[in-house]
Parts: C-alpha cells; sequence; structure tokens
C-alpha cells in the first residue's frame, strides 16, 4: 500500500488499469453533454500521471459509482469526475452519514458511514449546489436518494442532509445523521 494525502491506495495491476481506463473511455464517448469540449486523450493524460486518482476512481466503478467526466477546472487545471450511475452507488448504500452518528447508535449498527467510506476513497461527497448541477446533465435518483455534505450548523444538531430527484425537480430533505436506508447512499466527486 502506497501513502498520499492520509488515503491508502493499492496500484492497480497493468490489466486493472488498462480496463478501467477503457470503460471510461467509452463512458465519456457516450455521455459527450456531460463534458462539450473536452478531450478523452487529455484526461488520461493527466489519470496516467495520478496513479492514486486512478485508484479512486476505481473504488467509484468498483461500488457500481460509474464515474464520468463532468466538468473542467480552468483556474485550478483539474478534471472533475463524478458518479453518473442511474440510482445512487449500490456499492455505497445503508450508511449512516458519519463517523460520530455510527458510533451513537446502539442497535443496528450499519457496516460504516458514509463520510469514512469516501475517506478511504480518496473521493468528496456532493454539496446541494454540486448535486443540483449534477441533475442538469441527466436524471439521477428518480427511485432512491444520496447523502451530500451536511453544514456544520445542522450536523452539531444530530442532523444530515439527502437529495433525490423526483417530478422533474431536485428535492433536499434531513434525517437524523445515524439513521440509513436501503435506498440511501452517496455519490462522490474527484478532481484530477
Amino acid at each position: 500500500m502506497t501513502r498520499t494525502n492520509e488515503i491508502s491506495y493499492i496500484e492497480l495491476t497493468p490489466e486493472q488499469r488498462e480496463e478501467l481506463l477503457e470503460v471510461l473511455k467509452n463512458r465519456f464517448e457516450k455521455n459527450m453533454n456531460r463534458h462539450e469540449g473536452l478531450d478523452w486523450e487529455k484526461v488520461q493524460e493527466k489519470l496516467e500521471d495520478n496513479p492514486e486518482k486512478l485508484w479512486s476512481l476505481h473504488e467509484m466503478e468498483r461500488t457500481e459509482g460509474e464515474p464520468d467526466v463532468i466538468g473542467y477546472d480552468n483556474e485550478k487545471g483539474q478534471y472533475i469526475f463524478c458518479d453518473c450511475s442511474a440510482e445512487s452507488p449500490k456499492g455505497r448504500r445503508s450508511l449512516c452519514y458519519d463517523r460520530e452518528a455510527l458510533d451513537s447508535r446502539k442497535k443496528h449498527k450499519p457496516e460504516n458511514s458514509v463520510i469514512d467510506v469516501a475517506n478511504a476513497m480518496g473521493i468528496d461527497l456532493l454539496t446541494e449546489n454540486q448535486y443540483r448541477e449534477l441533475q442538469k446533465l441527466g436524471n439521477f435518483d428518480l427511485k432512491t436518494s444520496s447523502w451530500v455534505e451536511t453544514p456544520a450548523d445542522i450536523r452539531e444538531r444530530g442532523g444530515a442532509l439527502f437529495c433525490d430527484s423526483r417530478y422533474g425537480h431536485v428535492f433536499v430533505y434531513h434525517n437524523g445523521a445515524d439513521s440509513y436506508y436501503a435506498a440511501r447512499g452517496f455519490r462522490g466527486l474527484l478532481r484530477v
């Protein structure tokens, strides 16, 4: 294992790397509306220069997030990847919000928390605004919901936020941070 920015990652084998790059390239080419004007070769070059980011994308893919490029930050020179699965990623559901919420549960604890899993994967949880921007690129979470980054004042009172899309609108809700549901996961964001 290699350590980078407090994230543990395992370098992908050449076969895993090639398979992932092929999946990402195909998804990129099939969904040009998500990243008009961007060139896959430049994205791939950036990925090959950042193996820890490639590992994070592998984890996003492994947990069924279907990551894709959704933009480019000109100021920072970074491509922005986001989970673009139609529904909240299956491999990241049934999680409470954070470690504090997990530790506070006395019975029926979930396996982990959203914040811990995102940190272990080296990705960021979407903010409410990022979630709303993602919804402009397609129809996401029509049957599921996704936890989003929760402001400190809400979290201090025991709550956490999640979003979904119904009736052509994005809805933001609250729940106890210690709650978890089979139809609620989280979407991640990765800058490369």
